[in-house]
């Protein structure tokens, strides 16, 4: 049976998967397992879909069971090598010790996590062995939707009601995970998926080692959702860290932005979403998100009981409530004659009276928190639909100015001397022909629009990502640094691949592997260029010997 090494599907004599379009003829480059490799006797490796400081996942299957599986293979970048389609791993004398102590962590983790099945949110680890001088794990493949893909197909954001039941199995997994003694460290949009009965899983696994700085690791953080104390050497990580990371993701998933990075919240540590956002939202939830977000740790939700109950109700709500039920209770447990000859009122009498309290003592309770809350400031934006301009060709009063064309940090220097404006950015970037990357696109409310009250103005702007296709530079000739930030300048990344040339010296860019200058990709599409490693040996004087010998 022929498998298609990229989607593990049977391809007969095919070379090319009628499938998924995969080459077969091609080889996985080292230090990764060349494809077609067999773990215990058991497993076949197909393509790697993706790798950090610490692990590789290939795509798999798995021959006794006849499933599609994950495979994931213990590779500390750095600590190891592999030859050119080898299998076993390498350690050098120096890097043994701790090649072995990560290993021995490696697979303590996934014990873990393998003994936590019957969390819906966490993959399933279905087997752990070592094998080729590292270890492996075999986890459950299944049809999974991106979150992220998820979120854009939902308009670019969820409802709270839909965001609810979706999240609070997350907070159940990472408790689960942390009364173990091990955390996530990597909650993030790119580490969930949205399963077809709709439910969310977490992928993206590591250690602790891999997921702050400081370590024999290569460090992997997500920026917007990693903490900062994970950009800290050596800081501990614990389930405060994993708050974090988890807070992040749903304001993710109900703003369609994560917030700015850690290392910029240090000295900005506004989140910025839009009043629209922020209306539509309970405000329990905005508090929690704004607590699970602070940039300093002694101020954020400290335990996953407390996440849970601030993203379930309101407490000052809570607290009401459950005084109003106790006096109620308390009341109701009198007979009726009891009451009625003590104050005259009627049981519905009470429930009436009880009810207009609630709503009194929460309305007050709500205006509290609007004029109160100590988190409000740390919300900001405008209206997310760009207005219409509202200017009547009567109006002689003042108007919003027009903002277009200029950049974030220009409009900032503008407006800082006038305190009846505050601009804030929407951070959901969107591509434009008219504007170049970096410039303003476009502005809620309207340049023009008129300006009828004495209160601050809040005007939020939308950052042109410039044109979404974009043009390959040439690059022939150009060493290899140089040739990157070309590419780089036009939106596009660039990965180097090297070849023997004649032409050119070694760390000379040839060429692109399968694209010409002046070809246009789509902003952020990653080409593959070739970058020589100067004229190929020449064999050693073989015919000269030969011809002694005669």
């Amino acid at each position: 049976m022929a498998l298609c090494m990229g989607c593990m599907q049977e391809i007969g004599n095919n070379t090319v998967c009628p499938a998924c379009g995969f080459d077969n003829s091609e080889k996985q480059q080292a230090p990764f397992l060349p494809y077609g490799t067999v773990l215990m006797n058991r497993y076949i490796i197909g393509i790697g879909i993706d790798t950090n400081g610490e692990s590789t996942r290939y795509l798999g299957f798995d021959k006794q069971t006849g499933d599609v599986v994950i495979v994931c293979e213990y590779l500390p970048m750095g600590l190891f090598n592999r030859e050119e389609d080898a299998v076993e791993v390498k350690v050098n004398y120096e890097d043994r010790l701790a090649f072995n102590k990560q290993k021995d962590e490696f697979l303590n983790y996934y014990k873990i996590l393998s003994d936590l099945r019957e969390l819906s949110a966490l993959q399933n680890v279905n087997n752990i062995f070592e094998e080729n001088n590292t270890a492996y794990v075999v986890m459950e493949d299944e049809d999974l939707i991106p979150f992220e893909e998820y979120v854009q197909r939902s308009n670019g954001s969820l409802e709270w009601d839909i965001a609810r039941p979706l999240f609070m199995p997350v907070i159940s997994a990472l408790e689960a995970l942390h009364k173990r003694g091990v955390g996530h460290y990597a909650i993030a949009p790119k580490n969930m998926y949205i399963t077809s009965s709709g439910k969310i899983k977490i992928t993206g696994f590591a250690t602790e080692n891999e997921r702050k700085r400081g370590t024999v690791l290569k460090s992997q953080l997500f920026s917007g959702a990693a903490a900062p104390e994970q950009y800290d050497d050596n800081f501990p990580l614990d389930d405060i860290t994993d708050i974090y990371g988890f807070s992040a993701t749903l304001f993710y998933a109900l703003t369609g932005h994560l917030p700015k990075s850690a290392p910029e919240r240090r000295k900005d540590s506004r989140l910025l979403m839009s009043t629209t956002t922020v209306k539509k939202l309970p405000p329990h939830v905005v508090s929690a998100l704004a607590n699970g977000l602070q940039v300093e740790r002694e101020n954020r939700i400290t335990d996953f009981d407390e996440l849970r109950s601030q993203l379930s109700v309101a407490h000052t709500a809570k607290a009401i409530q459950d005084e109003i039920s106790r006096t109620a209770s308390m009341n109701l447990s009198r007979s009726d004659d009891d009451k009625k000859q003590r104050n005259g009122m009627s049981h519905v009498s009470i429930v009436i009276i009880s009810a207009a309290i609630t709503v009194l003592v929460l309305g007050i309770a709500g205006v509290f928190w609007l004029m109160q809350n100590p988190l409000a400031p740390m919300f900001g934006g405008g209206n997310s639909n760009t207005q219409p301009s509202t200017e009547s060709t009567e109006w002689t009063g003042p108007t919003i100015p027009s903002f277009l064309g200029k950049t974030f940090d220009e409009v900032q220097k503008e407006v800082e001397n006038d305190k009846s404006i505050t601009v804030y950015r929407t951070y959901t970037d969107e591509y434009s022909d008219d504007y170049a990357e970096g410039k303003i696109m476009s502005q809620s409310p309207a340049g023009g629009s008129k300006v009828t009250q004495d209160d601050s103005i809040l005007i939020s702007v939308t950052i042109s990502k410039g044109s979404q296709m974009r043009e390959l530079p040439n690059i022939e000739g150009e060493l290899l640094e140089q040739a990157a930030q070309d590419i780089a300048a036009n939106g596009l990344l660039a990965t180097p691949e090297y070849q023997y040339n004649d032409k050119y010296a070694e760390g000379r860019v040839v060429g692109y592997k399968q694209h010409q200058p002046g070809d246009t990709l789509e902003y952020g599409t990653n080409v593959t260029i070739i970058v020589s490693h100067g004229a190929e040996p020449k064999a050693s004087g073989s015919g000269n010997s030969a011809a002694a010998s005669n």
